[in-house]
């Protein structure tokens, strides 16, 4: 299988390659002025996963969860940001929403009363997840090669994580189940932004943000950096490695969790 990053950079040099004759006055420096503009950027984004779950009260420890894993898992999802300034002032919301799951099976002998008779027992893990970041940005520098945003807001993480069993033998089945929830908010504080390349219409992208305290996280940081192009006026396209950590109090749902991996994204300007 190939990996989705060779696939990602691919996609992302084929699109680029198609506009290489870019308009000699077309600049990846948004300006600043006193009319609205927005932005909005589907994306899609292939963490792995390293973490360990405090499932009823025992530690469950899920830090062979790879990309191609994420992939093979995932049921359905969503990814989108978007962006509206005036001026220097702006806000910007961030929404990952995904389910994933695993299951397996195994051949087992159930004792009975009659003798043993053999049985198959099922498993299946799902994981149930929403990040919502949501910010109030002002614009701290602006020229023809840099734009840099200070930003303060709030990021909410929600995860259900369920477990199930199903026992098979002779015609007949036993369910089980149990499940764990969380959801906290959390202040953050940090800065975004792009720097121009030898005046070109080639760009890096970059984010930073960090926070906690909201009650059940002890510190949670993310951070983005990668390379962008600008198309034409109103499209950006770009590839990013990104990465999301999340260290809770003792007993919540995520102790030390990260999400990393490959990014990319287009972004319609008007």
């Amino acid at each position: 299988m190939i990996q989705l990053s060779k696939l990602l950079a691919l996609v992302c040099v084929l699109l680029l390659s198609q506009f290489a004759h870019a308009d000699e006055g077309l600049t990846p420096i948004p300006q600043t002025s006193d009319e609205w503009r927005f932005s909005v950027t589907p994306y899609l984004w292939a963490p792995g996963i390293s973490s360990t779950l405090f499932f009823n009260d025992r530690y469950l420890n899920t830090a062979a969860l790879s990309t191609s894993n994420i992939l093979g898992d995932l049921k359905s999802g969503g990814m989108i940001a978007a962006e509206a300034h005036y001026g220097s002032w702006g806000i910007m919301g961030d929404l990952v929403t995904a389910t994933l799951q695993t299951t397996g099976g195994t051949s087992v002998t159930v004792p009975t009363s009659v003798g043993a008779i053999p049985a198959k027992l099922a498993d299946s893990t799902t994981l149930q997840q929403t990040i919502l970041t949501g910010a109030a940005t002002y614009t701290l520098l602006n020229n023809q090669d840099a734009y840099v945003d200070g930003l303060v807001g709030v990021r909410n993480i929600g995860m259900t994580a369920t477990l199930g069993l199903v026992l098979s033998a002779d015609g007949h089945s036993l369910h089980a189940s149990d499940s764990k929830s969380i959801s906290t908010t959390d202040p953050i504080a940090g800065f975004k932004g792009r720097y121009r390349i030898a005046d070109s219409t080639w760009y890096i992208p970059f984010y930073a943000d960090i926070g906690g305290g909201g009650g059940t996280t002890n510190m949670t940081w993310q951070a983005v950096l990668g390379v962008g192009k600008t198309i034409e006026k109103w499209v950006d396209v770009s590839l990013t490695y990104r990465e999301l950590y999340y260290d809770m109090t003792g007993g919540a749902l995520l102790q030390k969790t990260t999400f990393k991996g490959p990014q990319l994204a287009v972004s319609f300007n008007f």
